[in-house]
């Protein structure tokens, strides 16, 4: 699918699934503003991106930062004269149980996870109305859909961003502006092996997600940036208010 004349927001596009949408979605024939908070590896991202001969650039900051949302999305509309598609993929993970997680893991997992997507989405709404809508689509997980041990503030965060997406798609149906939301499962990324509080190895903690998947293994980035730009395209208009799991039938069981 192209798309071509499209202007796309990418949010946590310097790695991991961020970092597969943006190369898709500039294969795609897009325009595309890049956002991380990393300068080196947005600048590997922006290196791939250009391969496939795309206009890009690339904002560095904070998305649980209300004003630098706004002015992601005031500079895309002046660099590009529009905003077509948004992707939330911004992210963090903090894990432990309730008593485990510190008032500080708990508010910064809901800072990067539901504000960045609150704030960045309300400024893209407000830019999408005055070119005729466009499509928002927010990297949830298969644990906002369902629980899961040990992950209580991320699951939280999760649900929190399934509701959201479910609220503002009902909001803004009729102005053409469709929401949804991906809820990957496990993932082949850095943060499937991260923040872990015990000593763990990439292989162990790879190899138990692929022994618990119905289908014996884990998503690849790829595989979740190619539902996103179908979410985003024109063949899915009528799509709006969808949690979809791409999880290899994980929350099937």
């Amino acid at each position: 699918m192209r798309h071509s004349n499209k202007v796309v927001i990418v949010t946590g596009a310097t790695s991991g699934i961020g970092a597969a949408v943006a190369e898709g979605f500039a294969a795609a024939g897009a325009a595309l503003m890049l956002v991380g908070r990393d300068r080196a590896r947005g600048q590997k991202v922006m290196q791939l991106v250009h391969k496939h001969d795309c206009q890009a650039e690339l904002m560095l900051g904070d998305v649980a930062d209300s004003a630098f949302a706004d002015q992601v999305i005031g500079s895309t509309v002046k660099r590009f004269g529009k905003v077509s598609v948004l992707v939330n993929g911004a992210g963090i993970i903090r894990r432990g149980n309730a008593v485990e997680t510190s008032d500080d893991e708990w508010r910064q997992t809901f800072e990067a996870n539901v504000n960045g997507v609150f704030y960045f989405s309300r400024a893209a709404v407000r830019a999408m109305r005055t070119s005729g809508g466009g499509s928002i689509v927010n990297i949830a997980s298969n644990v906002g859909l369902v629980g899961c041990p040990g992950l209580v503030a991320y699951c939280a965060s999760k649900g929190a961003v399934v509701s959201l997406t479910q609220a503002m798609a009902l909001d803004h149906a009729k102005e053409q502006i469709s929401i949804n939301a991906v809820c990957p499962g496990a993932v082949d990324t850095p943060m499937l092996v991260s923040a872990h509080k015990t000593p763990v190895t990439a292989a162990g903690v790879l190899q138990r997600n692929i022994d618990s998947n119905p289908q014996g293994r884990v998503a690849t980035p790829k595989e979740i940036a190619s539902l996103t730009l179908f979410l985003a395209s024109d063949e899915a208009r009528h799509i709006t208010g969808v949690a979809v799991p791409i999880d290899g039938g994980f929350t099937a069981g």
